[in-house]
């Protein structure tokens, strides 16, 4: 390569991403207390798709997808199932690595599951109060979070009702601060609970991420993918922890950030009672078109689900086994397909290039995005 060509790599949310050595990217896996729904699903194609991408520039790529295993929400699931949390988690694992890998999502490098990692969050916890970011109340360790919404770019008054929905109580008269979070939280009788030098607890959620996070790529990594709606408070809060912790900035060099999926009008969730899963989509639908629906949207928009949608992606998977079948297309279309898809993860262009061109820019697409 002469020294005035460009290094091949990809560009995500407006940053390059060359890498010396393997790329690391971590991505927010799920909390195991249901199966696998659209939402789910369409966060993870698109993170194999950006794995996929930094493969085909920098060869080597480290993922990590941890499993949220311990959470008061997956234990009132269990609870209302009558199991044990661990148990419960287990199986619910096992039925969502079942769907990824008949959507062609390839296997991880790295799963850690929180469980495992209790001693981490200790740590990261000890670490935060001996700084002075952190504070001990009543056996649960709070961290100082007043300066997070401005370093997010969240409204006060937003940052609260965000708080407020994803359980972080900003209302507990034990804070310093609304704003502030848990690192550990007292377990009550019946909870998930370890020993901790503050008393008998468990890992916050925020800080179980961050906890996994450093342990396996130390104090940085190349990009981090989660779902849109995990923006604030979720990533704040990690990366707000993990900086401050490490003094090192910036925790991700990149982002993506999923756009959310709708049905009818409305984020598709448990709690909204909307979930279509995709088990039953592939009962009479091949993966690769239940694939294809989910990329057929820039990844950074929001996305409404109907059957229609399912249907037409079906129909467009033929075209493209067709077009990929035709011989010839020219140098120049094959390399404008991987331009676009390198820059930015445009696949929605990817695909329109693959099925007006053909040949060999329609193959590099597929096999890019893993729709062969």
């Amino acid at each position: 390569m002469s020294t005035d060509q460009a290094v091949p790599a990809v560009r995500i949310g407006g940053r390059r991403l060359p890498a010396v050595g393997p790329a690391r990217m971590y991505v927010c896996g799920i909390t195991p207390y249901d199966t696998t729904h659209l939402g789910h699903a369409r966060t993870f194609v698109w993170a194999d798709v950006a794995a996929r991408a930094l493969r085909h520039t920098v060869g080597d790529v480290r993922v990590c997808r941890n499993v949220t295993d311990v959470d008061d929400v997956l234990t009132r699931a269990a609870d209302r199932a009558g199991s044990p949390y661990d148990s419960f988690a287990a199986v619910q694992q096992f039925y969502f690595e079942r769907d990824l890998a008949a959507l062609n999502v390839r296997a991880v490098t790295y799963q850690p599951r929180a469980h495992n990692h209790v001693e981490d969050v200790v740590f990261l916890a000890q670490g935060l109060v001996e700084a002075g970011h952190g504070y001990v109340r009543e056996g649960t360790v709070y961290f100082r979070g007043a300066d997070v919404p401005d370093r997010a770019g969240v409204g006060g008054e937003e940052a609260l009702a965000l708080l407020e929905e994803f359980g972080d109580s900003p209302g507990d008269p034990a804070k310093d601060d609304p704003l502030d979070v848990a690192l550990w939280r007292a377990s009550a009788e019946g909870q998930p609970a370890w020993p901790g030098p503050w008393g008998t607890g468990r890992p916050g959620w925020h800080a179980e991420c961050a906890a996994m996070a450093l342990s396996t790529f130390g104090p940085a990594m190349d990009l981090h993918v989660g779902g849109a709606d995990l923006v604030f408070p979720h990533h704040a809060y990690e990366t707000a922890m993990a900086e401050t912790l490490t003094d090192v900035r910036p925790f991700a060099r990149a982002w993506l950030h999923v756009g959310v999926v709708r049905r009818d009008g409305a984020r598709m969730a448990k709690s909204a009672g909307n979930l279509v899963l995709v088990s039953d989509l592939l009962e009479d639908h091949p993966a690769a078109a239940v694939r294809l629906m989910l990329l057929a949207a820039p990844w950074a928009s929001g996305w409404d689900y109907t059957p229609d949608a399912l249907d037409a992606a079906a129909g467009r998977l033929e075209d493209l086994r067709r077009a990929a079948g035709r011989a010839g297309a020219s140098a120049a279309a094959e390399a404008e397909a991987e331009r676009v898809l390198l820059d930015g993860l445009d696949a929605p262009s990817a695909l329109a290039i693959a099925e007006g061109e053909g040949g060999g820019a329609a193959r590099l697409v597929m096999g890019i995005l893993a729709l062969a």
